[in-house]
């Protein structure tokens, strides 16, 4: 979700309050539980919590171009969003989205604090691929990082879109793209 169809939500944390520490995404960092601890420490140590960020979420757009690109998608296949986001910042950006199924992790909160995360399940993007694929599903996975590259390389197909040198460079046999219309294409050229 975030870096394809919506800005990442913590660089638009980090924008809002000046926290630079808040600037790395699963863009730089392929240890997503390391990075969720940095981030959870950081807001603590600047006394910042849940209604800090869902005050920034509240702010966000969808990227140029994704509302007509997903609504295009939407209208020819069932569109399912796996992201490592959280249940508790997500509903601004879903309903952006037109309300898609999104299955995304939860964060703990205790007294407005975030101070713990829970995945969904452990690799809950390649077991969302794996669950849909033993159903007959054909799956077409888009993502930007690290993160997405066992999901993409699970799925039936799989795209970066306007992914980081490092993630290219990290799986070569992807193509990449930041073109919407290009991505559509590829899309329908595999679901055809």
């Amino acid at each position: 979700m975030e870096g394809v169809l919506t800005p990442e939500i913590w660089v638009a944390v980090a924008g809002r309050t000046g926290i630079d520490d808040l600037l790395r995404t699963t863009r730089e960092e392929p240890d997503y539980e390391k990075l969720m601890r940095w981030r959870i420490d950081t807001m603590d140590r600047h006394g910042l919590g849940l209604s800090d960020v869902l005050d920034v979420v509240s702010r966000m757009d969808l990227l140029p171009g994704a509302a007509e690109f997903l609504a295009e998608v939407r209208s020819r296949y069932s569109v399912v969003v796996l992201s490592d986001t959280f249940e508790e910042f997500a509903g601004h950006l879903r309903d952006l989205m037109g309300r898609p199924h999104v299955l995304c992790h939860r964060i703990t909160v205790d007294d407005g604090r975030l101070v713990s995360f829970t995945p969904r399940v452990p690799d809950a993007k390649c077991r969302a691929v794996d669950a849909y694929q033993s159903l007959g599903y054909h799956v077409t996975a888009v993502g930007d990082s690290f993160n997405d590259l066992a999901m993409l390389t699970a799925a039936d197909a799989g795209f970066l879109f306007r992914p980081p040198q490092r993630v290219v460079e990290e799986r070569p046999s992807l193509r990449s793209t930041a073109d919407y219309d290009e991505l559509l294409a590829w899309i329908d050229g595999v679901c055809d």
